[in-house]
């Protein structure tokens, strides 16, 4: 059997990865609301200014999203409702990268491993990447 490559960094404890998140989220949201209110002010209320509110998260949600085992048209649910919620699950996720704490998707196996060091016992570890979004973990 081959070795384990050494982890590229240790896990994360639940303060950081909370204040991480917290940061992705805000990082987006204040942003768009800033946007919103500018053209809203050049452009007036409308339609407009509305979908200039959810332009950013969006586009931030499609882009993290393969990161945390999420399909980028999931960035589509901001015009529904729910995607400060499907975010903020994303960031709380992408907070913890490379290791995951959440079962990958089925065709995510391939590229991943059980961690079996005791240091980062019940997670996994992503060990190549992914095929169409060209990426591995942040980091």
């Amino acid at each position: 059997m081959p070795a384990e490559a050494p982890a590229a960094r240790v896990p994360r404890d639940r303060r950081g990865r909370t204040i991480r998140t917290v940061a992705m989220t805000l990082a987006v949201v204040v942003p768009s609301f800033l946007l919103r209110e500018l053209i809203e002010s050049r452009f007036g209320r409308g339609p407009m200014a509305d979908l200039s509110a959810i332009a950013l998260p969006m586009a931030a949600t499609a882009w993290l999203a393969p990161y945390a085992s999420y399909r980028r048209r999931d960035a589509l649910l901001w015009l529904a409702g729910p995607g400060i919620y499907v975010f903020a699950v994303i960031a709380w996720r992408v907070a913890l990268a490379p290791y995951r704490d959440w079962r990958p998707r089925p065709e995510e196996l391939p590229r991943m491993r059980w961690s079996r060091d005791p240091e980062h016992a019940g997670t996994w570890y992503l060990t190549e990447p992914s095929g169409d979004a060209r990426h591995t973990a942040l980091g």
